[in-house]
């Protein structure tokens, strides 16, 4: 089994939905890998477009097959607005080391939602 680090790269989103109907939407990100959660800041009013540019850092061993982004759009007095999900698999990057940001589809249910872009790097844990 192999354990190391996970370094995930979000980079932006494209043709999302816009679930506010007023004004563009506050989108972030929610990535889940296995039971480790991370969130993004918020792209205020970027809308459709978001751009966020950071990077998550997660502990995995390739036990761990998929990381999934689910997109929010913020709102404030009421409950967040699910924009929709990517599934990123991640045997690639095991075998790889690395997958340069690129470009993966967000659904909301069966439909396409717009996309998203994501780096991702693996650093395997030096067994000494």
């Amino acid at each position: 089994m192999v354990h190391g680090t996970l370094e995930v790269l979000l980079v932006g989103a494209k043709g999302l939905e816009n679930t506010d109907f007023l004004c563009n939407m506050d989108p972030y990100a929610l990535l889940k890998c296995r039971s480790q959660e991370q969130r993004s800041s918020i792209a205020s009013g970027k809308g459709s477009n978001p751009e966020w540019n950071e990077s998550f850092v997660f502990t995995v061993s390739d036990q761990a097959t998929e990381l999934v982004i689910k997109l929010m759009d913020s709102d404030s007095g009421t409950s967040d607005d699910f924009v929709g999900e990517a599934t990123i698999p991640l045997e690639a990057v095991y075998t790889e080391g690395s997958i340069p940001p690129t470009v993966y589809n967000v659904v909301k249910g069966e439909h396409y939602c717009g996309e998203i872009k994501v780096g991702l790097t693996f650093t395997p844990e030096k067994i000494n």
